[in-house]
């Protein structure tokens, strides 16, 4: 069996991809409706690019133009106002499109940059094209961290999807955002949560959905326990799972023994190690999201946290969130992470630095209690 190491999109023939059903046959029936809009949400590693790819390759297919912007692209600079990051929005959403800019020619700084943007999106951008455009916003979690244009961008889109009830060029724009964390700009702009559109979550794997990405990996699991077994540990996180999968068939890999992986899944031998590091790497670097972890994966129930540090742990993939409620996404993240965070040296060896930061935490959120009482 030729097989695949579970790296990024999972291209449209592999026979390793999992249909999310029903979630595709929604995605792909609401794309189709005139100034369509799709929220996209889920931790990284859960299938959020491999989804997109087929939605990009239905619309094609449908005779749509399509279009696909990552905001890591953009250079910081871009940042540095709303003017400068509508003009780079439009400049690559044409570029894509293989038509000349002519920014100059609809921008008035008089009206506006918001307006400006609207005006060069009706009359020159959607007016030049003959077929309905798809326009796929990816990781639109890198703006979340500039406040004033996230918040200035949710409600120009916002705007946009309005305006396609009543006004049929909009209705040539299909928008789909892609993020992994909750949008929280508009929560503290408008006291009012960003719901537009259909939001789309992408769920862990089920128990049949693992049975049968293993057997398309050549794995005799017709017993439950095997299934069983390798979600007791890492869930139903597709890329945990992809990844158990391959190291039992490939080529120098561990031949089936689902038990010996099992075993050293949370050491330092275990298949996992390398991407588990990464994130004790990443936590290292922001000392109060990592004590945040801590606190949840020695916890002997759930976990109250911050919403910002309890949306940032969750974007990761490292935290279930139900409510205000956080666990860890699995027991290999409990298990790895309690002995790696305790023993690493990117993290504060100072216990007394370490309680004071988790005090000021817990005061912080009993003050801001009391506030809603009041």
């Amino acid at each position: 069996m030729s097989l695949e190491f579970p790296s990024g999109t999972v291209s449209l023939n592999s026979r390793f991809y999992i249909p999310r059903l029903p979630i595709e046959e929604l995605a792909y029936a609401e794309m189709a409706e005139p100034g369509s809009l799709i929220c996209i949400k889920a931790p990284k590693k859960m299938g959020k690019s491999s989804l997109i790819l087929r939605l990009l390759a239905r619309a094609n297919n449908q005779g749509f133009r399509t279009v696909t912007l990552n905001f890591q692209q953009a250079d910081k600079a871009v940042f540095a106002s709303l003017d400068k990051f509508l003009r780079w929005f439009c400049a690559n959403v044409c570029r894509e499109l293989q038509l000349e800019p002519k920014l100059n020619d609809y921008w008035d700084e008089d009206m506006g940059s918001k307006v400006s943007c609207s005006i060069y999106f009706q009359q020159y951008l959607l007016s030049a094209l003959e077929s309905p455009l798809v326009l796929v916003l990816n990781d639109v979690d890198w703006v979340f961290e500039y406040q004033e244009i996230a918040g200035e961008l949710l409600s120009l889109i916002r705007t946009w999807h309005e305006r396609a009830k009543g006004v049929e060029i909009w209705q040539k724009l299909h928008l789909v955002l892609v993020y992994s964390t909750e949008i929280l700009v508009p929560i503290k702009l408008n006291q009012l949560p960003f719901i537009i559109g259909l939001p789309i979550s992408l769920p862990p794997f089920t128990k049949e959905q693992v049975q049968d990405l293993a057997q398309r990996h050549g794995l005799d699991w017709t017993d439950a326990k095997n299934v069983e077994s390798l979600m007791a540990m890492v869930g139903g996180y597709p890329y945990l799972v992809r990844l158990a999968c391959y190291h039992l068939v490939g080529k120098g890999g561990l031949e089936g023994d689902l038990e010996q992986l099992l075993q050293q899944a949370p050491t330092e031998t275990g298949i996992y190690h390398e991407y588990l590091r990464q994130f004790v790497l990443a936590l290292r670097d922001e000392p109060d999201l990592g004590d945040a972890f801590y606190e949840v994966i020695n916890a002997t129930s759930y976990v109250k946290l911050e919403p910002a540090l309890a949306y940032k742990l969750q974007s990761m993939g490292l935290i279930n969130l139900e409510g205000d409620r956080s666990t860890p996404a699995c027991e290999l993240y409990r298990l790895y992470f309690r002995q790696y965070l305790k023993t690493s040296e990117n993290f504060d060896s100072d216990c007394f630095n370490s309680n004071i930061r988790l005090a000021n935490r817990h005061y912080n959120q009993l003050r801001n209690s009391f506030k809603e009482l009041e």
